[in-house]
């Protein structure tokens, strides 16, 4: 199967220098990705945003949930989540291809507000996640998108025209129910998206549940039910996440020792740090640091 997106990924890649890695563009939140092998599964925090699979396959693993999607699937996040996101088919002949587009909340919210019907939220709640086929109205959005790449005097005259579209085709589509929770100011999505804010900017030091159900403007038991639901993991997990994801970077890109960089992500104790970071990435932290170093920069799927 033959994409329409494939030419101007491949166009824009290799006029930039070509070779694996991430490629920032001009458009504003819109990055595209490439490697030429299946990779070891990276660790990173999910910004909410449209990821699409133009060549290849990945998969994300967000607690014991794992999302597969191929060429000319779309992974959509509404929630910024920690995940284990993996290329799972990739070769030097065909290497994998996507791009990821985050969202602007304030203009789907502004979508939302100009549909005559828009859309409910669904019921219940569950992670803040799903995978779907790119195909139709959306399809032709994102080829657009890209074209645009090729005239960046044309991009801030006809993106936003562009990406208030993409809003209204995703909003009154088969997830727009999932999508406008997103959008809608006092959602259950929205109050965990604020407490997240609070434990994201505060990750370093202890934080009470009560600070973050106030956050929400929840009670404790429906905050605890609902942040489980969108993250499939508790706010102590979180946030033990978020540590551990900045103590790598400080490891690998500030070259900081173990001690110095368990410290500066809350940690008390260095040992018990150590434990936790073999845990979650399947090494001890000095050394996973060292191999990491002499590698290329993973591509962030």
């Amino acid at each position: 199967m033959t994409s329409f997106l494939k030419a101007p990924v491949e166009n824009y890649i290799e006029a930039h220098g070509g070779g694996n890695g991430p490629f920032l563009t001009p458009v504003e939140g819109l990055t595209l990705l490439k490697t030429s092998g299946e990779t070891l599964p990276y660790h990173k925090v999910y910004k909410p945003a449209l990821c699409i699979v133009v060549q290849g396959a990945k998969q994300i693993t967000l607690g014991e949930n794992s999302f597969d999607y191929a060429q000319m699937q779309m992974l959509v996040v509404s929630i910024e989540l920690p995940a284990f996101g993996r290329v799972t088919r990739a070769s030097e002949k065909e290497p994998f291809l996507g791009l990821t587009l985050e969202f602007d909340v304030g203009l789907m919210r502004e979508v939302m507000e100009a549909l005559d019907a828009p859309p409910r939220p669904s019921e219940g709640s569950g992670p803040g996640i799903f995978v779907d086929d790119l195909a139709g109205p959306l399809e032709d959005c994102v080829t657009r998108l890209l074209r645009l790449l090729e005239t960046p005097a044309a991009i801030p005259i006809l993106y936003p025209a562009i990406m208030r579209e993409l809003c209204y085709w995703l909003l009154t589509g088969p997830h727009g129910g999932e999508l406008c929770k997103l959008a809608l100011p006092n959602s259950h999505t929205q109050r965990i998206t604020d407490a997240i804010y609070v434990l994201r900017e505060n990750f370093t030091r202890p934080i009470r549940i009560e600070e973050l159900a106030a956050a929400a403007r929840m009670s404790m038991s429906s905050f605890h039910q609902h942040f489980k639901a969108l993250t499939a993991m508790t706010p102590l997990q979180y946030q033990k996440q978020l540590r551990l994801l900045e103590a790598r970077r400080l490891m690998i890109s500030d070259a900081a020792n173990v001690a110095s960089a368990a410290y500066q992500v809350g940690y008390e104790s260095a040992s018990q740090f150590s434990r936790e970071y073999a845990r979650m990435f399947g090494v001890p932290p000095k050394r996973d640091s060292m191999e990491l170093r002499e590698l290329p920069a993973p591509v962030p799927v």
